[in-house]
């Protein structure tokens, strides 16, 4: 990165005052309705909420300096995502002091929340009932000291038997009769399109959160099924849009993020990008893409080139769990595995290998792995690799 790239918070400030004055007016335009002539470049309406949003939003997961935050919402970023268990809960909390006293109409807020699953099949027991969610919901909104949440997503589901399920489900409705929440979403890191399509079929959800990038090699089925939920009315927001990247997200010399987020937003569908940006420059980065969103043939050809490597990016196909004799969660413990090397977030990382069910000895009685990797990868040293982690302290982590 060069001397050019790096700035503080002033210079930044500085720098999109001038260079990126034009952002600035999104706020005004929040909530312009869906029939409104397009007055602006650079925004798009998320389906039927009517709301008019930015092509580039900013994801908070990685993000605990509220600094970078507020520099965001000075230079005009108006929608902004995160989840309960962000930071162990304080991502959440950060942003309710940020937002404090700043008028409601001024930002659009999505966040999210997850229940134990099956490991193997992906979906829920018995314990999992109505009054469980609606208290996580209840806790979104206590930590964010807000009155309504704009989005709320049922997190990280990747089957249609999940998706729909009944208790979840009616939690959020009953949320959106009672103002708690706006709309209702879900989000899926793996089997996007039938997540997808269960959205599209269930008549309830009205934003979707799928993972969506050039790394995919079923990236044309979620496409096909991103075109279906938007005829159907459903907003998109895309997420993973780097398609895992090891040296950081935005380490230039494995993928051209810029490239990688112009990509998803070649899809007309898709009615914005939540960036997971940490630092001033790489938010500078970001917000370039608002003055051209063309793919030139040198990025289209970058991108190509990077597609055929496999970096950290799991495909999410399960064909790795039925392989393990161990039957361990491998998809898991790769998506843990690349938010270490690649989000560099190993809280993130640790809380997701805590939260699921490991022998103590993984991977440790198998002289040679049973595993074939879609994408090559050696899974027994990556499992190795990661679950190392439950034995650091969470507090040295934090």
């Amino acid at each position: 990165m060069t001397d050019q790239m790096k700035m503080g918070r002033r210079d930044f400030l500085k720098t999109t005052a001038t260079g990126l004055g034009g952002f600035a007016y999104l706020n005004a335009n929040l909530t312009r309705p869906p029939d409104a002539p397009e007055k602006f470049e650079g925004t798009r309406v998320l389906g039927r909420t009517g709301i008019r949003v930015p092509i580039i939003s900013m994801g908070v997961m990685n993000t605990d300096n509220p600094q970078l935050v507020r520099a965001a919402l000075d230079a005009g970023y108006v929608f902004f995502d995160t989840a309960q268990g962000y930071q162990r809960g304080t991502n959440e909390t950060m942003l309710g002091e940020i937002f404090k006293g700043r008028p409601r109409s001024s930002f659009f807020l999505e966040t999210k929340a997850s229940m134990p699953k099956d490991q193997q099949t992906g979906n829920y027991g018995v314990d999992v009932t109505e009054e469980t969610y609606t208290k996580k919901i209840d806790t979104s909104l206590k930590s964010l000291q807000l009155d309504y949440i704009d989005i709320y997503y049922h997190h990280g589901t990747w089957t249609k038997e999940a998706t729909l399920y009944e208790p979840i489900v009616s939690a959020l409705q009953k949320a959106r009769r009672a103002g708690k929440i706006r709309w209702i979403g879900v989000s899926t890191h793996r089997n996007e399109p039938e997540v997808i399509n269960a959205a599209v079929d269930s008549k309830v959800y009205d934003v979707v959160l799928p993972a969506y990038n050039f790394r995919q090699q079923h990236a044309a089925d979620v496409q096909q099924a991103i075109a279906r939920a938007a005829a159907a009315g459903l907003g998109i927001v895309g997420m993973k849009s780097m398609g895992g990247n090891r040296g950081g997200a935005y380490h230039s010399a494995q993928i051209d993020a810029k490239a990688a987020i112009k990509w998803v937003l070649q899809d007309p569908n898709v009615a914005t990008v939540i960036c997971g940006f940490t630092t001033f420059d790489q938010m500078a980065l970001d917000m370039s893409v608002m003055k051209e969103l063309t793919l030139t043939a040198s990025e289209r050809e970058h991108l190509r080139k990077a597609s055929l490597q496999a970096g950290l990016y799991c495909q999410g196909c399960g064909v790795c769990v039925g392989q393990c004799v161990s039957q361990l969660p491998v998809p898991d413990l790769m998506r843990a595995h690349m938010y270490v090397y690649g989000h560099r977030n190993l809280v993130a990382a640790q809380d997701l290998v805590l939260s699921l069910v490991l022998p103590a000895d993984a991977c440790a009685q198998c002289g040679t792995c049973s595993v074939t990797c879609t994408n090559g990868w050696a899974v027994k040293d990556r499992v190795r690799d990661i679950v190392r982690l439950r034995d650091v302290p969470p507090s040295f982590v934090a």
